[in-house]
């Protein structure tokens, strides 16, 4: 076995977190690299450019570009900017496809983000705006080692603490390891030295005794919490908590959660806006906000050796927009029912590309009893019934008013499900199926809102479902210039569904246009 085979093997089998813990031992970790900034240089006098979409991938791209000396003109659908980047307050009104109207009914100060709601510390596009345009921003708590992790099919249902999950699960499969590398099946593999070096780093990483087993311990309790917690005075003394039974906990699957902080788009620190996502929308439409057209719907784009000419309707008047050239931002699942003048080969790219189901309800309770009665304080719950998890909010903490979970992150199938259904119905399931989890639902829910993505108006998806195959066939032909016509927007971008994927997007694509421009005027 070579080292590159058994760290493949330790990362299967124990985690991402043995592995790193492995790598790092062995002197393989490394960090990754910072993009370079954006300096387009100057325009060619007069150059105008027509944007398509208001999102952050369209006011990135006509924020530099307007910087650059371009004349911008841009198309939005809603009568809002942001796109996806969209908060729901108390007082706002939405009509998702059908009809149906929600008012958010929440409480001064609370909100939901129904499509993004983190900026991971190395998504560096959206923090260096974050940064360029000071807005506020406040820690998001992705892990909470005292959230819950829940199967319907498991420890009777009842709902597991993360931190004795990822305590047990991490303790058993460093035993296993370190029995592994003591008892020399590891000879041919690693060096001796190596082999020390790993069966040190599995006792600390999974909380070994000196025989390298995993059992109830003082040590083991400060991961995995106490059954009696140290306190003072005449106060009783610390009792060790019972670790789970290996085999149920293996049979249990809840170890598939415990990973999920690990992954590097959830790794800390993660960030929100300070008063929801869209304040970063916000700061974007405050600089670019007199090129926006509202209310403009996208109805047929043709371009010429000449220019681009848009056409599109604006309070039921048809009207046409033209410019030299044309970034459009438009989502794949809208942009392929517009009639464009293409290459088949872009018309064929965005037709390729579906759009993922995803759900997102959010609840508002009379008070914050997940803090006040089970000490969660921020951090995601997560489960096997359809609502998939539950994000506790990252703010106001301790607050003694009312407050928002997101109740439901549904995906695949459960999302499809969900989105047949009505509003009112959403909602109603997202606390039904939450009762599991926490009791308190059914004394403390007080109202909802929910957002099927596949009945948003201006995306109908949540975001571009791209595959290998597609990829392989359809993305360079999809981000190619093609005449005087160039995409950009998340389903550009291998960040699918981040802000980041936008705006990168964005930034590739305004980069290689000015290119053109330059060369084809001089």
């Amino acid at each position: 076995m070579s080292r590159r085979a058994l760290l493949g093997w330790i990362g299967k089998t124990a985690g991402a977190g043995a592995l790193y813990q492995a790598m790092t031992s062995l002197g393989f970790a490394a960090e990754s690299t910072h993009p370079g900034t954006l300096n387009l240089g100057s325009t060619p006098k007069g150059a105008s450019v027509l944007i398509l979409g208001a999102g952050l991938a369209g006011m990135t791209a006509a924020y530099e570009l307007r910087k650059a000396g371009y004349k911008v003109t841009m198309l939005e659908f809603n009568q809002r900017a942001g796109g996806r980047c969209w908060t729901l307050r108390g007082g706002d009104t939405y009509t998702e496809l059908g009809g149906a109207t929600q008012q958010c009914q929440f409480a001064e100060g609370n909100y939901i983000n129904p499509g993004p709601w983190r900026v991971p510390y190395h998504h560096h596009h959206v923090m260096s705006y974050i940064n360029e345009f000071n807005i506020p921003i406040e820690p998001f708590i992705q892990v909470n080692y005292n959230a819950l992790v829940h199967s319907t099919h498991a420890f009777g249902g009842k709902p597991q603490r993360y931190r004795e999950v990822q305590a047990d699960y991490q303790g058993y499969a460093a035993e296993l390891l370190a029995k592994v590398s003591n008892q020399g099946g590891l000879d041919k593999a690693l060096s001796v030295e190596d082999r020390e070096k790993l069966f040190e780093s599995m006792r600390h990483w999974g909380a070994l005794n000196e025989s390298a087993e995993y059992k109830k311990s003082y040590e083991v309790s400060l991961r995995r919490g106490f059954a009696i917690p140290p306190g003072g005075g005449l106060s009783p003394k610390p009792q060790a908590s019972v670790l789970m039974d290996r085999s149920e906990l293996l049979q249990s699957e809840l170890w598939k959660y415990i990973v999920n902080g690990q992954d590097i788009e959830f790794q800390s620190s993660i960030f929100q806006p300070v008063g929801g996502m869209d304040n970063i929308a916000k700061a974007f439409e405050k600089r670019v906000g007199d090129t926006i057209h509202y209310g403009a719907k996208v109805t047929r784009i043709n371009q010429s050796d000449q220019g681009v000419s848009v056409e599109y309707e604006q309070q039921g008047v048809a009207k046409t927009a033209q410019a030299d050239w044309c970034v459009c931002t438009i989502p794949l699942s809208i942009l392929s029912q517009i009639p464009v003048k293409a290459s088949s080969a872009m018309q064929s790219a965005i037709r390729a590309v579906p759009y993922a189901a995803s759900v997102k309800v959010g609840l508002e309770f009379k008070r914050r009893f997940w803090e006040q009665d089970d000490a969660i304080y921020g951090g995601v719950s997560y489960t096997n019934l359809p609502i998939t998890n539950i994000s506790y909010p990252s703010t106001k903490f301790c607050d003694k008013g009312k407050g928002v979970l997101l109740g439901a992150y549904v995906w695949g199938a459960n999302a499809f499900e969900f989105t047949s259904l009505t509003p009112e119905e959403r909602v109603k399931k997202a606390v039904e199926y939450g009762k599991k989890i926490h009791p308190q639902y059914a004394d403390e829910f007080d109202n909802g809102i929910s957002v099927g993505w596949h009945r948003v108006p201006w995306t109908q998806g949540c975001y571009g479902m791209w595959t290998e195959a597609s990829r392989e066939e359809h993305y360079e032909n999809l981000c190619q210039i093609d005449g005087r016509l160039v995409l950009a927007g998340e389903h550009a971008s291998n960040l699918p569904a981040w802000q980041e994927g936008a705006i990168s997007s964005a930034h590739d694509a305004i980069k290689r246009l000015h290119q053109k421009v330059v060369s084809t005027t001089t």
